[in-house]
């Protein structure tokens, strides 16, 4: 099945070249191009796309409020719409409010043009993506969180209502499949909200997820 993009940019030469790029990828395809914010959002609910190419610094409404936005919509919780982050910056100030807001990856804009196609794959299938210049960075930055005691405040301000109703249910031993069921979402949308759960909390898998939950006072032993 073919994966729809959209592309965000506010540089036409930019949306252009990714467009010509994705244009030979047999399994993508590109519903449209935005310059902004609004324009992200317009086509969201237009054409709801697998996956937004994301840049973040855009006129308007940038595209960390845009990527909060379409991840965190209260009328469609469960949108299937996917942000990879695909920006020249890759410094911390840039970086974690993006991965707060919920995008799913994160590329840079001087990473090979083969990684890009890749990253658009892995993402759209519920998975994480990140550059591998700042992966280890991020990493070893998200992953301290555990060892400093983050209590339950600090995990409901990183995590989104739905994402801290999957935990828990991670946290009794669902499965995906059967928190799907509990949710009444498909298995795709909770392979999602499992991976951003992951990647917010520094956790490396579902098993430190969950000692993370109990830690912090978020999940209590019955």
């Amino acid at each position: 099945m073919s994966i729809s993009v959209v592309v965000a940019d506010d540089q036409e030469l930019i949306r252009a070249g990714i467009v010509m790029l994705l244009a030979a990828q047999p399994d993508i395809t590109v519903l449209g191009e935005a310059a902004d914010g609004n324009q992200v959002l317009a086509l969201v609910a237009e054409h709801s796309p697998d996956v937004v190419l994301m840049d973040l610094r855009m006129p308007g409404l940038d595209g960390i409020e845009a990527t909060r936005r379409i991840t965190t919509d209260p009328a469609d919780p469960d949108r299937p719409t996917k942000v990879l982050v695909l920006t020249t910056f890759g410094d911390d100030e840039s970086v974690y409010p993006a991965l707060r807001a919920g995008a799913q990856g994160y590329l840079l804009k001087h990473a090979a043009p083969q990684d890009l196609p890749s990253a658009i794959r892995r993402v759209a299938a519920g998975e994480a993506w990140l550059d591998p210049s700042i992966a280890g960075g991020v990493i070893e930055r998200l992953s301290q969180v555990p060892d400093h005691g983050v209590g339950a405040a600090e995990l409901r301000s990183l995590l989104t209502p739905r994402e801290l109703e999957v935990l828990a249910l991670i946290a009794q031993g669902l499965s995906n499949r059967q928190i799907c069921e509990k949710l009444v979402v498909s298995e795709a949308t909770v392979k999602t909200h499992v991976a951003r759960v992951i990647m917010k909390t520094g956790s490396r898998d579902r098993a430190q997820v969950v000692a993370l939950a109990y830690q912090s006072g978020l999940i209590r032993v019955s």
